[in-house]
């Protein structure tokens, strides 16, 4: 039997809607990709991402458009450069770690030389909303080790005040989306000294993150959307102090891993992200999660139903799947 390679469309209703300083969301979308060699069969997901350019119809297309190479014979890598960086290259590339492993009898784990951790902190995210409405979403997961506050550039400080009261002994990630000004960056200072503060994430649009050169805030600055593959890291200068590692924007696991490393060598902390997405696009993630410095995985949490044999969540601390889930 050849090899065959299938993609599907996976619609993940949310469980309240998801906001953030670009939109809302109600649904998450993914793809997955099957591989089938030799009796053994791999999974991976990706999540496009409009931000990026990318659509579902779009990643979709990319991957089917391989699967006559696959049958072929195509060497994996090969098959892996013929995508660029993002959701398609991300679920073909996790689903080719998965299919290896199952082909040798080994984990993802060993074959990388990174470890899944038996229990990680996992900051919870507090989607934008009014202030009332955030202190009673933060209240409710207060026992958290990690609160991750989703902003815009409005009620900054109510609604960081809202969520800081109403658990206060949460660390808290602070997102924008690359909502805020190096202006209002600067004033929020002092304000931002009175909590837990664990980490500032992506406060400026990337295409305008210069001013950040030489800037220290009360907690470190993280680069999300200003980087996603190793080839960014040089460009960073000294604007930020870390890095947020999603597989969804390195295009793949093999590509995070390197991007850890190069982060590491650099003096860089690192966080591993997700997008709101199934636990098969979160278990790949836990390998980085376990070498990293913080861990914003919930994208399962937000979803209305998940993979019975997915990750565990509960007070902010995650559980992974079962090795047969994902990864041998």
């Amino acid at each position: 039997m050849l090899p065959e390679l299938t993609v599907a469309r996976d619609a993940w209703p949310l469980r309240a809607p998801f906001r953030i300083s670009r939109g809302v969301k109600t649904e998450a979308e993914t793809v997955r990709v099957e591989l089938r060699r030799g009796g053994f069969v791999g999974r991976g997901e990706g999540t496009p991402y409009a931000r990026y350019g990318e659509g579902v119809d779009q990643v979709l297309g990319q991957l089917a458009d391989l699967a006559p190479a696959f049958a072929r014979g195509e060497p994996d890598a090969a098959l892996l450069a013929r995508l660029d960086a993002g959701a398609a290259r991300n679920a073909l590339d996790c689903a080719l770690w998965d299919l290896r492993a199952r082909e040798a009898g080994r984990s993802v784990a060993a074959l990388i030389g990174l470890q899944v951790p038996s229990r990680l902190a996992c900051a919870v995210t507090i989607s934008l909303d009014e202030p009332e409405a955030m202190a009673a979403a933060a209240r409710a997961v207060a026992a958290s080790p990690i609160l991750k506050v989703k902003l815009d550039d409005r009620e900054v400080e109510a609604r960081i005040r809202a969520v800081g009261e109403a658990a206060p002994e949460a660390r808290l990630i602070l997102d924008p989306n690359e909502s805020w000004s190096l202006e209002l960056l600067r004033d929020l200072q002092p304000f931002l000294a009175r909590f837990r503060v664990a980490l500032i994430e992506q406060p400026l649009p990337a295409a305008a993150d210069c001013g950040l050169a030489g800037f220290r805030a009360v907690a470190p600055l993280c680069a999300d959307e200003s980087v996603h593959t190793c080839e960014e890291l040089a460009t960073l200068g000294d604007r930020y102090q870390a890095v947020n590692i999603k597989l969804d924007k390195a295009g793949g696991l093999t590509e995070a891993a390197a991007l850890l490393r190069a982060a590491r060598e650099l003096g860089l902390g690192v966080m591993t992200g997700c997008m709101v997405c199934s636990s098969l696009g979160i278990a790949p993630a836990l390998l980085l999660a376990g070498a990293s410095d913080l861990a914003d995985l919930d994208g399962p949490w937000w979803l209305s139903r998940d993979w019975a044999a997915g990750v565990a969540m509960e007070n902010g601390w995650m559980r992974p799947p079962t090795p047969e889930f994902w990864g041998g």
